[in-house]
């Protein structure tokens, strides 16, 4: 008799409820695994924690994350205190910078006497409107729009931790005792489209694949890293002989982003489009590997931004290609959707952009697709060096003194390349190991496949 999960589905998947189709036919809930079970991987990822006690682990990492933020949040940045503390968000400022303490609707109200070198509306469009639903909740208090952000924030956290515990069990810590989500959770509103994305991952999974491009259009919406997971969500389903399934889930995820963005683009176009603009304008930021790569070849920084975003794209393209060959000789039958972590790291390395905040992208991909210890150890080590050694640089060429900033500038710029070393033996590692992930459930299977006694 065929049941909703096979044989070789990894140890520790969450069981399925009983489905029908729309035949009514149904499919009694298969045997749950045994936590006691050997696991030849050594990295099973049975329920052996409750989902009680990841929500505290996952409150921790947050109450350590708003510890360091709280100088920020409380206190006058005057004394330079974002620099030598590390404590700076963006929760704070930006309700200034995006000219939200009145009542300007972003894109459809012209931003005022903004600056040449200074941008408004320069987030997509599910970002932005969440900063101004904050600001009209907080009032003009920086203090108050942090929190009104964060709590969402942190909301986002542990509804990231709650599906990925549903997908991958105890694997969750990766993400719930990670520092890098106790320093940059409430850096900017990245956990918003990691928690989408996550939610997109957990509905393919579960072989919603309509929802599951909804919830692409909307974390690309929100940021566009989100859209590149439709790719090899896509090929999973074309691997599977469902091609019907992956032309749905695009379908879904580009109408589901028109739909959200068209009406600003109709009558909100120059503020809309600042978005794409500011991202095509912007140099090589200090903390890419361009910058490090311009600075070896020229001495100085990147200038030609237009070869760098060209370049970009194709060592991207070129790149992504290879590593999917490599793995598909080595492992033919891997699951395609966890193509998402290399694409991913791919992604931030050849972008000439490297904020903070991204390494939140890169946290629950750790527990779905490669859940190497020593790695992630190594990764949330240097991720930590680079975050506060960041900080100080950006001190002290602004002319702060004290704490972080007395950090020399060499530290920081090593960290970048150490980083990216890492990174690159993710990849590595992902292409070599064998290891189960958590797979899409199989069809249904037809009406003579099940017994007479369990249709209903």
């Amino acid at each position: 008799m065929s049941s909703r999960h096979d044989a070789s589905e990894p140890p520790g998947s969450p069981p399925s409820p009983p489905t029908s189709d729309g035949d009514n036919r149904a499919v009694p809930e298969p045997t749950p695994p045994d936590p006691a079970a050997p696991d030849p991987t050594g990295t099973t990822s049975t329920r052996t924690i409750g989902i009680g006690v990841v929500f505290l682990l996952v409150a921790g990492t947050l109450a350590v994350g708003f510890a360091i933020k709280a100088p920020c949040v409380l206190h006058d940045w005057n004394d330079g205190r974002p620099f030598t503390l590390g404590c700076y968000t963006d929760l704070v400022g930006l309700i200034q910078s995006e000219q939200l303490t009145g009542g300007r609707l972003p894109y459809l109200d012209p931003c005022q006497g903004v600056a040449e070198d200074s941008t408004c509306d320069e987030y997509p469009v599910v970002t932005m409107w969440t900063m101004r639903l904050s600001a009209w909740a907080s009032g003009d208090s920086t203090t108050r729009f942090f929190f009104a952000n964060a709590i969402l924030m942190w909301i986002a956290a542990l509804w990231t931790a709650l599906l990925l515990y549903m997908m991958v069990g105890r694997r969750v810590l990766y993400f719930a005792l990670a520092p890098t989500l106790a320093l940059a959770a409430t850096n900017n509103w990245d956990l918003l489209a990691v928690a989408i994305t996550t939610a997109a991952t957990f509905a393919y999974l579960r072989r919603r694949d309509v929802w599951s491009g909804v919830l692409l259009g909307l974390g690309a919406a929100a940021k566009l890293y989100p859209a590149l997971f439709i790719v090899p969500f896509i090929a999973g389903r074309f691997r599977g002989k469902e091609p019907d399934r992956g032309i749905h889930l695009a379908w879904a995820a580009a109408g589901t982003w028109i739909a959200l963005n068209l009406p600003f683009a109709l009558w909100g176009t120059t503020g809309w489009m600042e978005f794409f603009q500011n991202s095509k304008s912007r140099s090589a930021s200090w903390n890419s590997l361009w910058n490090a790569a311009c600075k070896l070849a020229t001495g100085q920084g990147c200038e030609n931004t237009s070869l760098i975003n060209v370049a970009s794209l194709v060592l991207f393209i070129a790149w992504v290609a290879v590593i999917w060959v490599v793995k598909a000789r080595r492992d033919p039958g891997f699951p395609r959707w966890t193509l998402g972590f290399p694409i991913l790291v791919v992604f931030l390395l050849s972008n000439k952009v490297y904020s903070p905040q991204f390494s939140l992208w890169l946290l629950p991909w750790f527990a779905l697709a490669l859940p190497n210890l020593r790695l992630f150890i190594a990764f949330e080590a240097i991720d930590v060096l680079v975050f506060l050694t960041e900080f100080g640089w950006l001190g002290a060429t602004n002319g702060v003194h004290g704490g972080l900033t007395e950090i020399p500038t060499s530290v920081f710029e090593l960290a970048i390349l150490v980083r990216a070393g890492i990174l690159v033996l993710c990849v590595i590692d992902w292409i070599r190991r064998r290891e189960p992930s958590p797979e899409p459930e199989p069809p249904l299977p037809i009406a003579d496949e099940v017994p007479e006694h369990v249709r209903v």
